[in-house]
């Protein structure tokens, strides 16, 4: 488990160090978007269907604190060094890199009992990676529509 909260650490070092393409408002909105879609998802996913879960069965305080670390500094990650102004297909390739990251770290993650399938696979993850993805980047572009309506 200490595995999973120092790779945590590094991806909020990573995020915090990395040279910012994002201004402020943008960090902030996509994160408390990022954190708030990922805490909806896991309730959802997690305490009423029961299909994953971290740790053990319910809630726990570490594993609030690895959504707090895990799901703001990967979206930023992700959202920072993404390719707006690229061809679709740079943007797709993009895209498929950080869900096969994303599916190897679940796939390191469970490994370590942190987290764990109760019929939940990996292969759904996969899946839906790509999708979460898009939605960051929807929503990243919804947050910038707003931000230039203002002016």
């Amino acid at each position: 488990m200490m595995y999973v909260f120092v790779c945590f650490l590094v991806f909020n070092l990573l995020a915090f160090f990395a040279p910012k393409r994002l201004v402020p408002i943008e960090i902030y909105a996509t994160c408390i978007f990022a954190y708030a879609y990922g805490v909806t998802t896991d309730l959802v996913l997690d305490l009423h269907y029961n299909l994953y879960g971290y740790l053990q069965k319910g809630f726990q305080w570490l594993s609030l604190l690895a959504v707090i670390m895990y799901f703001p500094s990967i979206s930023f990650l992700f959202l920072n060094f993404y390719p707006f102004n690229k061809a679709l297909g740079r943007k797709v390739l993009y895209i498929l890199s950080w869900t096969l990251f994303s599916v190897v770290f679940e796939w390191f993650v469970v490994n370590t009992d942190f987290f764990y399938y109760n019929g939940w696979k990996l292969l759904y993850s996969a899946l839906v990676y790509f999708i979460i993805f898009l939605i960051l980047v929807s929503n990243l572009k919804l947050v910038r529509k707003i931000i230039s309506s203002k002016r």
